[in-house]
């Protein structure tokens, strides 16, 4: 996915203007011609390495800003905003919205906040102040990807690997000598409903028994995360700007969790793994000595600029269909962006058979095609007795892209798959024997005469 096209010409023009300079003035600074440099502000032609490497030479800017500024979050997610019943009328095509983003960002940019902001369609005015929400919206701002903490964690994996060959002793004995914290591993019955406490008063990081050897891993250098990734941890929160503590408090946990998943699963080693094993994540899970939810999360991580992976998303429910994690990341996919989901995913299967790997081929309503996998997680820390919890992880890429990974063994990705829809209020398939509810802004049809097979009956746009 390196020579994967990019197209920012709004960033470029956004950059231009901000520099005082005309498109003959940049061009000539460039070294390239003012007819070329109108083209790529068009997003007519995508940037090349070569014109990013000029770009960051020549201006002041952080080149993981091309990619993570796209108006409105790009058109996927503005598709999904012009989606609302309220624009049915409008008829939108893809070709307009793409002329809108390129002749048009800060308009584009300014719907999608004005959209949030005031809770338009599914989306209402609690939303767009609730904390999970901003933080999940800061997150895709960067798509998933943060690239200094992984620089970071990728030095720090290395130093640890020389210490010692066990991560998580490497990690102990580190915590230990350089900031006098040892690790001490309580039984359930003094933790009954902690997995981790700080305790600074006895220089403590105190871990439930409950824990598996991954998790184990996980808190320590979650800690460790906590102590020595604080300084890039503090510009990151400061530069989200959230007005809500809550929101802050969210965002730091969220990425002291991306440094110790980067610690135990290192950037350049975890993508050579993956590219060398097909992106087999049981067989990731053994060498990197991580849980699948882990390994899949760090999935949606792999976007550094020359050294990216296949762009994955990722979603986690519940039995009863609801979302507690959501991660689009590079891919853009409606199915991780869209509040609602169908059925027929298999997703919402993986509970039938635990920890067995559903693999499925996926197809939405504007032909968009997604190679999708899907398996139950139980969180850790229970006991017998306890009220038990499961839920499905889904994990995804587009179906043209999927072609080197394990699981695509033997399938036929251009061949038949499974036609879904973003819920039932959203999609306008008809003739579904799943449909629960009629799409919105579309006219029921009834006629006591007939009975199809689906229960509602519609018109077209």
């Amino acid at each position: 996915m390196a020579d994967r096209k990019l197209f920012a010409g709004h960033a470029i023009r956004r950059m231009r203007r901000q520099a005082g300079l005309t498109q003959a003035a940049m061009a000539e600074v460039l070294t390239i011609s003012p007819s070329y440099l109108n083209l790529v502000e068009k997003n007519q032609r995508p940037l090349s390495a070569s014109l990013i490497v000029k770009l960051a030479e020549s201006f002041d800017f952080d080149p993981r800003a091309l990619a993570a500024g796209e108006p409105g979050g790009g058109e996927a997610a503005l598709r999904r905003r012009l989606a609302d019943p309220m624009f049915a009328d409008l008829e939108i095509d893809r070709n307009e919205l793409e002329e809108w983003l390129a002749g048009a960002p800060g308009g584009a940019e300014a719907f999608a906040r004005a959209f949030d902001r005031i809770g338009a369609g599914s989306v209402d005015a609690s939303a767009a102040s609730d904390p999970v929400s901003e933080v999940r919206r800061e997150i895709e701002r960067w798509r998933g990807h943060f690239a200094d903490l992984d620089a970071m964690a990728e030095t720090l994996a290395d130093e640890l690997r020389l210490g010692a060959g066990d991560l998580y002793g490497a990690i102990a004995e580190r915590l230990r000598v350089k900031h006098q914290l040892t690790i001490r591993v309580l039984p359930v019955d003094v933790m009954p409903d902690m997995l981790r406490r700080t305790d600074l008063h006895a220089r403590q990081l105190q871990l439930s028994e409950t824990l598996d050897p991954a998790s184990r891993t996980f808190a320590v250098a979650f800690q460790l995360a906590q102590i020595e990734a604080r300084g890039e941890i503090d510009g990151l929160a400061k530069g989200a700007g959230f007005t809500d503590r809550a929101s802050e408090r969210l965002y730091r946990r969220h990425l002291a969790s991306y440094f110790a998943a980067a610690v135990m699963m290192p950037y350049a080693r975890f993508l050579r793994a993956c590219e060398a094993t097909g992106y087999d994540i049981e067989l990731l899970q053994r060498r990197f000595g991580a849980g699948f939810e882990q390994v899949a999360h760090r999935l949606t991580t792999l976007q550094r600029i020359g050294a990216r992976g296949l762009p994955f998303f990722l979603v986690r429910i519940d039995r009863a269909g609801q979302a507690s994690k959501r991660f689009s990341g590079a891919s853009g996919s409606p199915l991780a962006e869209a509040e609602g989901r169908c059925p027929l995913w298999r997703l919402h299967t993986a509970f039938d058979r635990p920890g067995a790997l559903a693999v499925q081929i996926v197809e939405l309503e504007d032909e968009t095609r997604w190679l999708t996998i899907a398996r139950t997680v139980t969180p850790q820390g229970r006991r017998y007795g306890a009220v038990p919890a499961e839920f499905a992880v889904g994990l995804g890429v587009a179906a043209a892209l999927g072609g080197t990974m394990a699981v695509a063994r033997g399938l036929d990705l251009k061949g038949e798959a499974t036609p879904v829809g973003l819920g039932c209020r959203a999609c306008g398939r008809g003739n579904c024997p799943q449909r629960s509810l009629p799409p919105a802004g579309r006219a029921l049809v009834l006629n006591e005469r007939e009975r199809g097979v689906s229960a509602f009956t519609f018109g077209g746009d």
